[in-house]
């Protein structure tokens, strides 16, 4: 058990200015946690509209993965139950494709560790896009996102991983219709459960 106080680090993490040079829009970390947390859900990094209004997930992904959850905004943004900590926590900017720029390299290794340390209660991590897959799974995630997230059993109990809930991943979730049917109901039930 970490002998680091949640509040102090997480003071610390909002302060952050380590990449403040590369972020087109300067540094806003989005984090949110309470010790009693028992899910914790990494995502990628903030958008635009995250960015300007702070709140993770305040966006149609978002609404997207509430529904996947088969939870309420409530109950998502209650810090107690559920806490949120992207792979980046600031918004990283655009790709020349228009896409978002991936999380920047510094943040999770910097800040995740020591974050999970004073999150003693969490008890399921939803590893959402290939980012928090990478970075989490290491060697035991497969050749692709897809088949990380058909193999999801294996991963259980502690995590779940899953496509991002973008409106631009609507197509794979037409071709793998095995997402909805068997990945859908043991994550809502697992989520469920703890909360």
């Amino acid at each position: 058990m970490s002998g680091e106080s949640l509040e102090k680090l997480l003071h610390e993490i909002r302060a952050c200015e380590v990449c403040a040079a590369e972020l087109p829009l300067g540094p806003r970390p989005v984090v949110r946690a309470a010790s009693g947390a028992r899910v914790l859900i990494v995502g990628q990094a903030p958008g635009t509209k995250v960015h300007n209004t702070g709140i993770p997930w305040n966006d149609p992904s978002g609404d997207r993965l509430r529904h996947w959850l088969d939870i309420d905004r409530h109950t998502f943004y209650d810090e107690t139950r559920i806490a949120i900590a992207p792979m980046g926590f600031c918004y990283p900017g655009r790709d020349p494709r228009g896409g978002d720029l991936p999380p920047r390299p510094e943040c999770a290794p910097l800040w995740h560790a020591r974050l999970l340390a004073v999150l003693p209660r969490v008890e399921l991590t939803l590893l959402v896009g290939s980012y928090a897959q990478a970075y989490y799974l290491g060697r035991q995630r497969k050749r692709t996102m897809s088949e990380t997230v058909r193999a999801f059993a294996e991963y259980l109990p502690a995590c779940i991983p899953l496509p991002h809930p973008s409106w631009r991943n609507t197509a794979w979730l037409k071709r793998n219709p095995w997402f909805e049917a068997e990945l859908l109901p043991v994550l809502r039930k697992r989520v469920h459960d703890l909360l």
